[in-house]
């Protein structure tokens, strides 16, 4: 028979594999313990000898399972400091973090031929030792030279003593848990007393505070100026404040410069922000350190038990970051802001694979047309995305997202060389209008960007000319020196560049003339005030200026015919929105732009066009 054992008693065999990520996960908590090559220890050793003379056997080891060995913090009748993991019954006990017997390693088919086995070990016992993330450190393992059966009393004591290992090593890291500046307990003890909580009074209800000092920025330009000596001071004048206005509850220090606290239940939100306010402004009275009245306060109600202590510390410093989005001194978690935050680091994540999947992400075109003559003459390449499980996501939801992230790169880039692909195509079907492709603010920091596009230039055979790259007015004009000068390359390729959304920025039309730009394009809030005269005027001035200065003028965003007919009176050159079409598939566009419409002048456009405002 396969003599195993696992904890409910029975006997059976058991095979275990951890995933790649479990198992990575598994031993990093191990790494983080610091225990593995260290000296031996008397703490640990005690419990070992324990072991031995509780089941009246030669061998007993702390075995902790490392990447590809077996190494003994403790060891008992065993000259050797390590063993190999393979084939080794400690491992498996790590794995499945359960309690394993081998009443005979002769006859059990898994380690019959392993290591132990041809050195005359036949007996086996091996208690899991785990941490509180649930991770299987090892075992503590029994050995002997000759079968045996174990009795229920002999198992129940070596957990008890695997479990005494487990507390050691907890004991070993205990200094761990305070924080040599502060002097408070850290992020790790929070989190435990939380768990410890939970366990004790499940279901009562508790509030989680936050407490952030200071802006990052503040933060950043204290270390700067002062260096670490910066931190150092603004906690020594904060934490005495924070301790008095929280007591008599714990303060812990869970990060670099935030304090955390659990308190009892308040009752309604309305008690609970006049508590903390009060508490607040009380630690702001007695304080003459500016940095105090920086502080934003999140505060969170939840129940023990029902939420990880992660989880409760991760979503009250999400309140405290909607405190200081909302330059307030306090907010209370918002489920609805959490998960708006949420989905858009999920859409962030998801998007990075959809850059290297086939069939999600995808150019539209929306098409440009002459004001005047109302013959098409270009389109504007634009990104959508079709998610796998949410369907379509909006550009203006993830573009913005992406735009402000490490993958602003990769998505520019793959709409780059998907629209020179499309370009080529559309030139070989005879087009000859051009197409506009949208730039981030960050691609403007990119030293290689203008050769990247030459290259995709020369390999597609794309007239530079037909290429319009717009880059909004405030990305413009973010770091001027840089941003010019980038311009000025992506200019030297022949290709044109465009001011997209002008008017939305707090640029001055005496810089961006010094710009290589050619085109402005005008907002679509612009458009939309032409219902009435102020609106009228400042746009007929505004295309005129702009034409005055050497700009082609395109008016995005137009929805209707009289918007369309004023902005022909008013010169403007060139115009998009959904009045002409919404963006279409690639396919469809290339079906229909050689049928471009003519427009005429509505008679309602022609009353308004009399009326005080420019007209050209």
């Amino acid at each position: 028979m396969d003599a195993r054992r696992c904890d409910s008693g029975v006997l059976q065999p058991v095979t275990v594999c951890l995933s790649p990520r479990g198992e990575a996960l598994r031993l990093d908590a191990l790494q983080r313990l610091d225990l593995l090559d260290t000296s031996p220890s008397e703490s640990f050793d005690r419990i070992t000898r324990m072991a031995s003379r509780l089941f009246n056997l030669p061998i007993a080891a702390v075995s902790l399972t490392d990447i590809d060995r077996q190494w003994f913090k403790s060891r008992v009748g065993v000259e050797h400091t390590s063993i190999p993991r393979k084939g080794a019954p400690c491992a498996e006990v790590a794995e499945s973090r359960n309690v394993l017997v081998l009443e005979d390693l002769k006859v059990d088919p898994s380690y019959s031929e392993t290591t132990l086995s041809r050195q005359g070990v036949r007996f086996y016992a091996g208690a899991p030792l785990i941490t509180r993330d649930g991770h299987g450190l090892g075992a503590l393992c029994v050995l002997g030279t000759e079968p045996r059966q174990v009795s229920e009393d002999e198992l129940a004591g070596l957990r008890d003593l695997a479990a005494m290992v487990m507390a050691q090593i907890e004991l070993q890291h205990a200094l761990g848990r305070i924080d040599p500046v502060s002097g408070l307990p850290n992020r790790t003890q929070f989190l435990e007393d939380v768990e410890d909580a939970a366990r004790e009074c499940v279901g009562e209800r508790r509030v989680a505070v936050l407490v952030d000092l200071a802006p990052s920025e503040r933060i950043n330009d204290g270390l700067r100026v002062l260096g670490p000596r910066f931190m150092d001071d603004m906690l020594a004048q904060a934490v005495p404040l924070i301790r008095h206005a929280l007591r008599p509850s714990i303060v812990y220090h869970v990060s670099a410069y935030q304090l955390a606290t659990i308190l009892p239940d308040l009752g309604d939100e309305v008690a609970r922000a006049s508590f903390f306010r009060s508490r607040l402004e009380e630690a702001r009275s007695s304080s003459s350190y500016h940095f105090i009245a920086a502080a934003a306060v999140g505060a969170m109600p939840f129940k023990l038990g029902r939420r990880s202590a992660a989880n409760v510390l991760r979503s009250v410093h999400a309140a405290a970051l909607d405190a200081r989005a909302a330059r307030t001194s306090l907010a209370v978690y918002s489920q609805m802001s959490d998960a708006a935050h949420r989905r858009r680091f999920d859409l962030l994540g998801d998007f990075e694979h959809a850059l290297a999947t086939e069939d999600q992400l995808r150019l539209v075109l929306q098409p440009r047309y002459d004001l005047q003559s109302g013959q098409q003459v270009g389109a504007e390449a634009l990104l959508r995305w079709r998610h796998p499980v949410l369907g379509d996501i909006s550009p203006a939801e993830f573009v913005p997202i992406v735009e402000h992230s490490a993958s602003a790169r990769a998505m520019t880039q793959w709409v780059l060389e998907r629209a020179t692909e499309v370009l080529k195509s559309l030139q070989s079907a005879g087009y000859l209008g051009c197409l506009s492709v949208n730039l981030s603010a960050s691609n403007l920091l990119e030293d290689d960007l203008s050769s990247r596009l030459g290259e995709l230039l020369e390999t597609h055979r794309i007239n530079p000319a037909l290429i319009e790259l717009e880059i909004t007015e405030s990305a413009a004009i973010g770091d001027r020196e840089q941003g010019s000068a980038r311009l000025t390359e992506l200019a030297s390729l022949g290709v044109a560049l465009a001011i997209d959304d002008f008017g939305t920025g707090h640029s001055s039309l005496s810089y961006l003339k010094e710009l290589p730009a050619s085109t402005v394009k005008i907002d679509r809030s612009f458009i939309e005030g032409v219902h009435e005269e102020r609106g009228r005027i400042l746009l007929g001035s505004t295309i005129a200026l702009l034409r005055e200065l050497g700009y082609r003028v395109v008016a995005e965003g137009i929805e209707s015919v009289l918007q369309a007919d004023l902005l022909r009176t008013m010169l403007c050159h060139e115009g998009q929105g959904f009045h002409f079409g919404r963006p279409i598939e690639v396919s469809r566009f290339m079906h229909l732009q050689a049928n471009s419409p003519i427009f005429r002048l509505s008679a309602r456009a022609a009353e308004m066009a009399s009326q005080r405002f420019y007209v050209g």
